[in-house]
């Protein structure tokens, strides 16, 4: 992860063509650490999640080519490698597990994040109708201990069809049920760098059972 992690410094102050082509095989070799990083994480969360089938580590990669057209930002590579592990695949609609491996920011994590609205709603309908369930697994004192808190993206009111006065009204604000775990470089470069991610993984397991079974309906 050494490799890996210098290169995507290099990356960040040098974000242009000319530099990435010139080191393409240090890319590569970054990629390639990466994918099989996802690999081991595949094997180790299906032994305790069975919704998880054999997955390519590759297609669980997000590409490190950044989309500029819409961006004031034209810097055209991702400064960081990700990678999404859930059924189906990263382009899948299920609640999953995330990667995120960039110098000063890396983090674990998952359930699911900007769902599409057909999925969005069926979520807050299972919210709304077992709130207590999803309250006590996302304060649960170990569960908290890992993930202080949900990914803070929601609405200011109440979303449509549900009452203003709902029980459950701040978690049903949410346009995201996702969370994350932060680690630092000495982490990423630690030797237990991988069980640390799969403990983290663990504590998110009941979480994207709940979420997924919302899905599934």
């Amino acid at each position: 992860m050494k490799n890996v992690m210098l290169f995507l410094k290099e990356l960040a102050r040098n974000n242009n063509r000319e530099w990435f082509h010139d080191n393409k095989k240090r890319y590569e070799e970054s990629k390639g650490k990466i994918i099989f990083l996802t690999d081991v994480l595949i094997s180790e969360i299906r032994k305790f999640d069975n919704s998880i089938l054999a997955l390519n580590p590759s297609d669980c990669l997000f590409r490190i080519f950044r989309d500029v057209r819409f961006s004031h930002d034209k810097s055209p590579y991702k400064t960081n490698f990700g990678s999404y592990i859930a059924k189906g695949g990263k382009k899948a609609v299920y609640a999953g597990y995330y990667i995120h491996i960039e110098p000063e920011s890396s983090f674990a994590g998952g359930g699911i994040y900007m769902p599409n609205n057909d999925t969005l709603k069926k979520l807050r309908n299972h919210i709304a109708e077992n709130g207590d369930e999803f309250f006590s697994i996302i304060h649960d004192s170990d569960f908290k201990a890992v993930y202080p808190e949900m990914f803070d993206d929601k609405l200011k009111t109440a979303p449509k069809g549900f009452a203003p006065d709902h029980e459950f009204i701040e978690l049903l604000k949410y346009k995201s049920f996702a969370f994350t775990h932060r680690m630092s470089d000495d982490d990423v470069l630690s030797e237990k760098f991988i069980e640390g991610i799969i403990q983290s993984y663990k504590q998110l397991h009941k979480v994207n059972v709940f979420l997924n079974s919302a899905i599934q309906k």
